[in-house]
This record gives structure tokens, sequence and C-alpha cells, in this order.
């Protein structure tokens, strides 16, 4: 399998909310879980300069005026050795404690933390971010402007990891089971070919599901056609299994299911159902406009999959 779908180097972003110490957990099993596949992991912490602004009201904070303050680089200083340093050191433990071997780095960085997140994920060419999620509606996340919900839409090198409410907290197995839509497009081959560089790095998943929806709004014009829906969806699940056999992945843990329906709505279904930890889908490039007004695949099962962990695979 190419190189561009193996996870070889993560950066996470952190917070030191309830919500990034679990994004940071689940990193820690998958690290310690991918072994000497993975050959960094870089936590990153972004100063958007909220926390002074709230407590200094005296300061201007027009961006000329504050480079020169020596009140803000004092309050800054104090910031970081206080707040910020301590943040990335436990980190850093919770990583070595749940086994992780590789090399780990500790960013600071200054500035809007979605555009920081992408701009250092690209030049320093990880191969995927790790965030949490918060829990936010799709129109509230949207709205106002998330740093996840931004980083999804704008990181398109890289594999973009959303940790759900609940990890498996497993080293040896912290994905046992993973559900993987498949419709036979590009965007779809790309994540099933993530999925099953994986599957193999991780060796201990127990379960993988191919998933076809057939689209039940044009069922009837495919059939009018010409092209039978359920037989074009037996050759797409086929050459999908294909890849993860190509891959080296037992036939005995891969399984496929068909289904007829709105799509977004069948893949929650199914997620819901048999309680999958990680679902992987490919990037269809569109802007979180576009996603938000004409109810994106992708984006639907981001925001409404709250339990399992969400991995959105760039082709770039």
């Amino acid at each position: 399998m190419k190189q561009q779908y193996s996870i070889s180097k993560i950066l996470l972003p952190v917070d030191g909310s309830e919500h990034s110490k679990r994004a940071v957990r689940f990193t820690g099993y998958l690290g310690a879980a991918l072994g000497d596949a993975l050959a960094n992991i870089s936590l990153l912490r972004v100063l958007a300069g909220s926390y002074i602004s709230r407590h200094l009201s005296y300061i201007d904070f027009r961006a000329d005026v504050l480079q020169e303050s020596d009140a803000f680089k004092r309050i800054r200083e104090e910031h970081i050795d206080k707040n910020i340093k301590p943040l990335l050191d436990e980190g850093e433990r919770i990583l070595r404690d749940l086994g992780v071997e590789s090399t780990i780095d500790k960013m600071l960085m200054d500035g809007d933390p979605a555009n920081k997140i992408v701009q250092i994920a690209n030049k320093k060419k990880f191969s995927a971010i790790i965030m949490a999620r918060r829990g936010l509606s799709e129109i509230k996340e949207f709205l106002l402007g998330g740093v996840t919900n931004k980083v999804v839409h704008s990181a398109i090198k890289q594999t973009v990891y959303i940790v759900g409410h609940r990890i498996h907290e497993d080293k040896s197995c912290p994905i046992p089971g993973i559900l993987i839509p498949v419709d036979g497009s590009l965007y779809s081959t790309n994540g099933v070919k993530h999925a099953a560089c994986l599957a193999g790095q991780l060796k201990t998943v127990r379960r993988i599901t191919l998933l076809r929806v057939i689209n039940l709004a044009v069922f009837t014009e495919r059939l009018k056609g010409g092209i039978d829906p359920e037989e074009e969806a037996n050759k797409i699940l086929q050459a999908a299994r294909e890849v993860f056999l190509g891959a080296g992945i037992s036939d005995e843990v891969i399984q496929t299911r068909t289904s007829v329906g709105n799509p977004s709505e069948e893949i929650i279904k199914e997620a819901e159902k048999e309680d999958y930890n990680l679902i992987i889908v490919g990037r269809k490039g569109r802007s979180a406009l576009k996603d938000l007004l004409l109810g994106g695949v992708s984006s639907t099962v981001l925001h409404r999959c709250q339990n399992p962990t969400v991995a959105i695979v760039s082709g770039a």
C-alpha cells in the first residue's frame, strides 16, 4: 500500500480541555499499537491571544502596539510557563504511559488555531491530524466557526481523525471495528486504501465492514439506464474487498453489506447498530458551506455520529 495512506507522522493539537485529553489518549493507544510504523507525534498548542485579552483590559491590542508591549511579553511568558508547558508535558506523559515509543515533539505557535494547525501540517508533511469533537450541533459548529470544523474542511493533504466521545482503551487493540462506506468513486477508494493500510499497520482489527448504500433517489434512474444497482453494488464491494486482501488482511475479518435508502441515514443506522470504533470516509473536496447546504454524506456522518471516531481521508 502506498506510503500516502499510512500513518507515520501525527499532528496532535491540544488545549487542555477534557475533549482534548480524550484525543491524546486515543492517540496514545493508536500510537502504541502502530509501534515502529509511527515515526513522530507532535503536540501543538496554538495561542490565539484570548487568554491575555480576557485578563489585561488595559493593554492596547492593536498588533503594532501589542508586539512592543513589555506587559504583554511578561504576561505571555508567565502564561506559557504556568499553563502551556505543563499542558504539553502532561500530553507527552500520557502518550508515554500508554506505550508510545516514537519521537514526541512539543510545539507552541501564535495565531488563528485552525490556520496554524493546517499550515504546520502542510509544512512539516504530517500524514494525520487527530482532534476531538466538541459535541456541538452541525449548525452551531458551522456558525461559530469551530476550530475542528475549519480544520476538517481545510486540511486537504492529511487524514483528519475526529475522536468520538467513546474510545476503545486497549493498547493491544485500539480499533477493533471499522466501518467503511463505499460507492466506487475515487474518494471512496482513497478511504478504502487508508483503511487497508491502517488495518495492516495495526494487525489487530477484528472486524471490517464495507457498506454500499444504494441511493433510493436514483435507483429507478439507474435501472432505466440499463444498470442493475444491486449488481453494481456487488462489484463495488468486491473491488473494495480486493484492496484489503491485497494488503494482507484476512478475509475472515472482512464483511460486506448492502442497503437501500438515503446514504447518510443508512451509514448512521449501521454505525449505531453495530457499535463501530472508527468510521472512515473519503473527502470530496467541498467547502464547509456546500457541505452544510447540500448535506454532504461525510459531513452529515461526522456531525451526527458522536460516539465513534470519524476519519476524513484526503486523496491529495
